[in-house]
């Protein structure tokens, strides 16, 4: 009996011997490999919020009952010639405590009855259109709250933005009020096409969702400013593919300069169609190896029609492409040297319709100055 019970001993230490030897053997290193024991939550790592989180939550706060839903209404005749009801629906955001409200043209375009719904209590409000800019896609508009509001939006500079700095999206999707979503600036400068065929020109693209109904909200930076104002997607079927564009809040920041001042916002071309050469490709055309903006076109009764400006009496075929050529070089736009292919847009947007805008161009193998007076815009203050 006692044998029994000391062999017994015996094996047991063996085996604990046996295992506190094998301390690095491959069956350990499998078992350790399939991670730790599961012990319950970690109440350090669940119970914060990140930085960025945080970020995202302060400015939701501080900003969503400044985002407003807009509903416009347009009377149809249907095919009986009866009247019809249509209803559209957008967004827009408060930037003053007076209840003008900055949102999309093609938001409010052709509607009989503009309704605001203001966040949180659902209140609803007429609103009377004070602008529209149609060549930008921009509309100021006005509720009477009755009394001054203590919630509005900082408008910020879109001027300084950065491809791949953090913003965010506050608007109604679907009809889904209040909805945000995040991402980042993707690319600037964008040209897209508006809904009436025109060019949108110097947009901010952004792969923060913006969806149907999102037309119109305010595109924020991690300050809460807004930066820009949301416009439109590119998707099929209008679904959300992460490439959204916001027309720059600066270009917004100059309609309201005009509105206040009187004046009717002006038109956000001069009439030329143009192509951005440099190097080698000017050396061609026997034109200043700096090269700039050569015009292939002027349009008839246009501002550049009359100050002069010429378009290109030739095509010539370059690499795979055809060049008009032949027409003036716009080598400077207000003393600034020509670099980018917007460098005409710029400009534009910081002026008003009567302001001048200062080219020198290259024509005849001399530099010359020419002054374009901007025009108005077809459809400007009401």
């Amino acid at each position: 009996m006692r044998l029994r019970t000391f062999l017994i001993a015996a094996t047991l230490v063996g085996v604990f011997v046996f295992l506190t030897s094998r301390q690095n053997s491959p069956m350990r290193t499998f078992l350790r490999d399939r991670g730790p024991v599961w012990t319950g939550p970690s109440v350090a790592h669940s119970a914060g919020l990140s930085s960025d989180e945080t970020n995202n939550i302060d400015i939701y706060k501080a900003s969503r009952e400044s985002v407003v839903y807009i509903t416009s209404t347009v009377y149809q005749r249907d095919f009986f010639f009866g009247v019809q009801e249509v209803q559209g629906l957008g967004s827009g955001f408060l930037i003053n405590p007076d209840g003008q409200i900055l949102t999309n043209f093609h938001v409010i375009s052709g509607s009989s009855d503009v309704e605001v719904t203001m966040p949180p209590d659902q209140s609803r409000y007429k609103a009377k259109v004070l602008m529209r800019d149609r060549a930008h896609d921009l509309a100021l508009i006005q509720i009477d709250p009755k009394k001054k509001l203590s919630s509005f939006l900082k408008l910020g500079d879109s001027d300084s933005l950065q491809v791949g700095q953090k913003v965010l999206a506050i608007g109604n999707p679907f009809g889904l009020a209040g909805t945000l979503t995040t991402g980042i600036v993707s690319s600037l400068h964008r040209k897209i096409q508006s809904e009436d065929r025109g060019d949108l020109e110097d947009m901010i693209q952004t792969d923060a969702a913006i969806n149907s109904g999102n037309s119109g909200g305010p595109l924020l930076d991690s300050q809460g400013n807004v930066i820009g104002i949301n416009t439109a997607i590119y998707g099929p079927g209008g679904g959300n593919i992460g490439i959204g564009f916001a027309m720059p809040i600066n270009r917004a920041k100059v309609m309201l300069d005009d509105f206040k001042g009187g004046r009717r916002p002006a038109s956000s071309t001069i009439g030329v169609s143009t192509y951005l050469i440099s190097g080698d490709w000017a050396e061609a055309l026997r034109l200043p190896r700096t090269g700039g903006l050569l015009i292939g076109q002027v349009l008839r009764g246009t501002p550049a029609a009359a100050a002069g400006l010429r378009g290109g009496s030739q095509v010539v075929r370059i690499g795979n492409g055809l060049l008009r050529v032949g027409g003036d070089l716009i080598t400077a736009v207000d003393g600034k040297r020509v670099e980018e292919e917007n460098a005409i847009t710029k400009a534009v947007a910081r002026k008003h319709a009567g302001d001048t805008l200062d080219l020198t161009i290259w024509r005849d193998n001399r530099s010359m100055d020419v002054k374009v007076t901007l025009a108005e815009q077809g459809d400007g203050t009401l």
